[in-house]
């Protein structure tokens, strides 16, 4: 019989310290995208343009381009910050999924 010292057979993972570890690379990846900005200005936008992202609802269902027109920037400039921000977290637009 052969002996397989490998820790995948040997190590027994907690579920919930798997989880733990999981969300908080989720959320790290969160504020560092969000955190990215050289004003603060520009970290609210990037907060409200990644609630736009995950939960439209907690900004009131307001589009990129309103975003944009409250925070004086262009409809493409905003579309850039949710392509990278899905990018950057792995989500994908509604109509890709």
């Amino acid at each position: 019989m052969k002996n397989n010292n490998d820790s995948f057979f040997i190590d027994v993972t907690d579920p919930r310290q798997k989880a733990r570890a999981l969300a908080m690379e989720v959320v790290c990846r969160l504020l560092l995208w969000m955190a990215d900005a050289p004003s603060i200005e520009d970290r609210g936008l990037r907060t409200s343009v990644a609630l736009y992202c995950v939960r439209p609802d907690l900004i009131d269902g307001q589009t990129l381009a309103r975003i944009g027109d409250v925070s004086g920037r262009t409809r493409q400039h905003i579309h850039k910050l949710a392509d990278s921000f899905r990018r950057t977290t792995g989500l994908r637009h509604e109509t890709q999924r």
